[in-house]
């Protein structure tokens, strides 16, 4: 009898859904940071549990590109910026945009005020520090818009293909470098730079922002009712995670630090971060609104004769998920 009752208990916990969590891997564009907070706490405050997800957080480096991950099948979703999942889209991979959690872009470029750069126009003659590795395209698309050539001389910029540090405006290599509002622009003060000799140029404001770190899955994948069912659960858990940072960032901050294995971040730096961070996802309920797309998409094509995407994408993003997630 006692054998009887086990079985069917374990029989009734299978059937509840208790047995066994659904496994979904989730590969950052950066390394374990306030970036990617409301997946943190989404972990951390049991949303995932809640929708009867395992769900593993990958951390992205500078050595680890998320389209080449989740292409490789090392992620079920990877979170990218828009530029470089639509050039990749464009190049056979059929990356699609299931939710975008960040409404605004934190990108920037950071210029100290010595160089003589108070507008776009100064940038001509200028060096400027520019990411690559698929974070280029902003900037050049930006250029485009502009008319300002990209291969130096006195009517064009010199591009420095900046590593993920801020050393070329403080070492005077460059006139202006790549920042984002939450993390390299605080490196810069507090390398000892007052804001007040500094310039910064949002892209947000010039308006050439791109969409910045949505959710990308494979497309294929989406025609698995199982996968779908999946992404919904994760997308509402997620947004869950994100709308609970907003409202507690110091909290999310610091779950943020426990997950850090590597130890590199600091209290105060992420508790900073987490603050602006929270202003690029307010207003997003984790819905692509279309009209953000289609800037993003125009701004790309507006690269001269080097554009970041040749053609308009089509079938890049879905609401398939998030109209479901959302309800």
């Amino acid at each position: 009898m006692r054998r009887l009752l086990t079985t069917v208990t374990a029989l009734g916990l299978m059937a509840g859904g208790a047995w066994a969590a659904d496994d979904v891997t989730l590969q950052l564009k950066w390394v374990t940071q306030a970036q990617f907070a409301g997946y943190f706490v989404a972990k951390d405050q049991g949303f995932y549990e809640e929708e009867d997800l395992n769900v593993t957080i990958l951390p992205g480096g500078p050595d680890i590109a998320p389209t080449q991950v989740i292409a490789g099948g090392g992620a079920d979703v990877t979170v990218e910026w828009m530029p470089a999942a639509l050039a990749a889209r464009e190049k056979g991979l059929p990356l699609v945009n299931i939710a975008q959690p960040f409404k605004s872009s934190g990108m920037m470029l950071t210029c100290l005020k010595e160089n003589g750069v108070a507008s776009p126009e100064d940038f001509k003659g200028k060096t400027l520090g520019v990411w690559f590795f698929g974070n280029e395209y902003p900037f050049l698309s930006w250029m485009a818009h502009l008319g300002i050539p990209t291969e130096g001389g006195a009517d064009g910029v010199e591009v420095l293909k900046q590593g993920f540090n801020v050393d070329p405006l403080l070492q005077k290599q460059a006139a202006c470098i790549s920042t984002m509002t939450y993390n390299e622009y605080w490196q810069v003060i507090d390398a000892g730079i007052s804001p007040d000799d500094l310039v910064t140029f949002k892209y947000q404001d010039e308006g050439v922002a791109t969409m910045e770190d949505g959710l990308y899955v494979l497309e294929d994948k989406l025609a698995d009712p199982e996968f779908e069912d999946k992404m919904v659960r994760f997308v509402r858990a997620s947004m869950k995670g994100w709308k609970w940072a907003e409202e507690n960032p110091d909290e999310a901050a610091m779950i943020v630090l426990e997950n850090d294995e590597t130890g590199a971040q600091t209290e105060n730096h992420q508790k900073r971060m987490m603050g602006e961070i929270a202003k690029l996802t307010a207003g997003s309920n984790g819905a692509l609104d279309p009209a953000d797309y289609e800037r993003t998409v125009a701004t790309l094509l507006a690269g001269g004769s080097d554009p970041v995407i040749s053609k308009e994408p089509e079938g890049a993003w879905t609401h398939q998920i998030t109209d479901k997630a959302l309800q």
